[in-house]
């Protein structure tokens, strides 16, 4: 899964990048070039789960579930209006992403000036979601008016008119194509527009030190009562204390996020969002030689999931032995658990859930 980080100039994008996935991205407050650098890294996603088998196995490997990040070149206020120059850019970039994170700037720093003077998380994120809207909007009236004109339509393309209206409708109420709440079959029909205001979305407010410790900043609840219209979350971190952060040992880590009422840090719960916001979730196989989460979209079989491990897996499936994370927590040995009849097997048509333990049996 690739997560796009998006936004205005000067919003921090970079810097979180860096810190999600240890890269060391040139950051800017230049803003859009109209050059198509971007940045590309991997961030694992913190789960104590994990933490719990590996302290339990001590095996030779632990590999948490990772997230591919994006850092997208801002888009500039002076390039928008409808996808043109950089904007068209910067749009065709985030088509290919398969969720967003709107980050929007909250911090005030006289050293990064704002992209026109004044902070305004709320109005950045609308401009955005603005130029996400029209560039959708246009897409659905080009498609319907070549629709429109064609005769002898297929099954296919009659099938695409009633939701492409009800996508129109959406954008023209400033309404995303995501809130319409499409099955399957619908998304489906449209995947190939790869509309960007149906990808999954998460808002990312970005705070200085003292908004971080007063839980304030400017449009707070404005952008609250947006994210929730939207049915988007809004995640509230500071680039600046991350950064601290991540160069104290844990027990250091531990007391400073407690100076600020904290239980983990932000980019923790911004990783953590992205993957339930994208409706993945993770089964493990553990061992001496590995513990490992593995990521899937949730109702996956257990055939397909031993997929994710290797084809020869899935192809020779057998059954899987399973039992849950809380099972193992309670007696910490899976002797423990088949002594409490915990274990069980289960067929290829098994939905694998969220914190499953998954041994595959297989031939070949």
């Amino acid at each position: 899964m690739d997560i796009g980080l998006v936004g205005l100039p000067a919003t921090g994008k970079t810097t979180i990048f860096n810190l999600l996935t240890g890269g060391s991205a040139v950051t800017s407050a230049a803003g859009w070039t109209g050059k198509s650098e971007r940045n590309v890294g991997v961030a694992k996603v913190a789960d104590p789960r994990v933490d719990f088998l590996s302290e339990l196995y001590k095996p030779e490997r632990t590999i948490h579930a990772r997230i591919q990040f994006i850092d997208l070149p801002g888009l500039s206020r002076e390039v928008g209006g409808g996808g043109r120059g950089g904007a068209n850019q910067f749009l065709a970039e985030i088509r290919n992403v398969d969720a967003i994170i709107l980050v929007a700037r909250a911090f005030a720093n006289e050293s990064v000036p704002a992209t026109d003077g004044k902070i305004d998380p709320l109005r950045d994120v609308q401009d955005v979601i603005f130029e996400l809207s029209v560039s959708d909007l246009g897409v659905v009236e080009k498609r319907l008016e070549v629709l429109g004109k064609t005769r002898n339509r297929s099954k296919e393309q009659e099938a695409e008119i009633p939701i492409l209206e009800r996508c129109r409708t959406a954008l023209e109420e400033g309404r995303l194509i995501a809130s319409l709440g499409l099955s399957e079959e619908e998304k489906a029909i449209l995947r190939g527009y790869a509309f960007l205001t149906l990808k999954p979305l998460i808002i990312a407010a970005n705070l200085d030190e003292e908004q971080l410790r007063k839980q304030s900043y400017p449009s707070r609840d404005g952008l609250a009562a947006f994210g929730a219209a939207l049915e988007t979350p809004v995640v509230e971190f500071s680039g600046r204390v991350e950064a601290e952060l991540s160069e104290l040992p844990p027990e250091d880590r531990r007391t400073f996020m407690g100076e600020y009422g904290l239980t983990e840090g932000g980019l923790d719960r911004l990783a953590r969002a992205a993957y339930h916001h994208l409706d993945l979730i993770s089964f493990f196989t553990v061992g001496e030689d590995e513990v490992r989460a593995w990521t899937i979209k949730r109702g996956t079989d257990a055939k397909r999931a031993a997929g994710k491990i290797h084809t020869d897996i899935e192809r020779g499936f057998i059954k899987a032995e399973v039992c849950s994370f809380d099972a193992m927590k309670e007696h910490n040995s899976m002797n423990e658990i088949k002594a409490h009849g915990l274990l069980r097997l289960e067929g290829k048509e098994y939905s694998v859930k969220d914190g499953d333990i998954v041994n595959f049996r297989h031939s070949g």
